[in-house]
């Protein structure tokens, strides 16, 4: 991995929401971060935020922020951020593979087949992206003495949540973390997947505010945006990093262990109980 005075960070999808937060996280002296996303200009999304408003909060927090506008469903533009990282740093020591789609009707009641069909976007721009990102960066991380790749996840990947579209991407990139994680072994860089509980992003605090009954209780225990930053940091430098190659890991318990906090000095709860376990993956290597 290497040192902090000169890393280097990819966050895709990070215009608003998780990406943002954990891009802020993870910005200090001596860190640039490449941020991704969609946005240019306030009003291109429903939600506010852009990838240049977030390269200006990491400047502003010591580090060094670069927008790149990019859109994940096509593999021409994932090629050419990275070609940039490449001409610029010469080298990536993590990369967040957090983009993701979540269309219009994704927590409507029902099943599947009386939602939109788009819905099976979120395997594109989620799913796939991650295939993709991870695929251009390789070489890049290979240049360093480690490396990290992070996939943000959820207990969808366990559970019943928003049906089938979003519990499949989920539990996709999770298996793609533990495969992708044999085939680094050797380079000594790690994959992981990380699930996030319920974050105070953009889009719930909308649907906090709407309905401020319904989620009272759920906001009180949310977890900021910044939170999954602060643990993928505690990651990066663990000098036991490699041992957590290839695995599931629930951002709440991870943090307890670094004796992490939230930025409101709160820890976060596990929802493993109530809504699954990270999957123990088989040790089988079949060529």
């Amino acid at each position: 991995m290497g040192l902090v005075q000169d890393r280097v960070i990819v966050v895709t999808g990070a215009s608003r929401g998780a990406g943002k937060g954990i891009a802020l996280a993870l910005a200090e002296a001596g860190t640039t971060i490449f941020v991704t996303g969609r946005s240019q200009n306030e009003g291109d999304a429903p939600l506010p935020g852009t990838v240049f408003a977030t390269a200006e909060e990491i400047n502003q927090r010591g580090g060094k922020g670069i927008p790149v506008i990019c859109d994940h469903s096509d593999d021409e533009q994932v090629r050419a951020l990275f070609k940039q990282v490449k001409s610029e740093c010469g080298h990536l020591d993590i990369l967040v593979n957090n983009a993701i789609c979540l269309p219009d009707g994704l927590v409507d009641k029902g099943p599947f087949w009386k939602k939109p069909l788009s819905l099976q976007t979120i395997l594109d721009v989620g799913m796939r992206s991650t295939y993709v990102a991870s695929y251009y960066a390789a070489p890049l991380l290979l240049e360093d003495a480690g490396g990290l790749i992070v996939n943000t996840s959820s207990f969808g990947g366990r559970c019943y949540m928003h049906g089938p579209a979003y519990g499949a991407g989920k539990a996709a990139v999770d298996k793609m973390a533990h495969d992708m994680a044999v085939d680094f072994k050797p380079y000594n860089v790690a994959v992981i997947s990380l699930w996030m509980g319920l974050l105070k992003t953009e889009r719930t605090m909308a649907a906090f505010e709407e309905s401020p009954d319904l989620y009272g209780k759920a906001v009180a225990v949310a977890e900021s945006p910044e939170f999954s930053g602060k643990v993928v940091d505690a990651l990066a430098k663990d000098p036991e990093l490699m041992s957590r190659s290839g695995k599931v890991w629930v951002g709440a318990e991870l943090a307890r262990e670094y004796e992490i906090a939230d930025i409101d000095g709160k820890s976060p709860p596990s929802y493993r109980r109530s809504l699954g376990d990270p999957t123990e993956f088989s040790d089988a290597v079949v060529e």
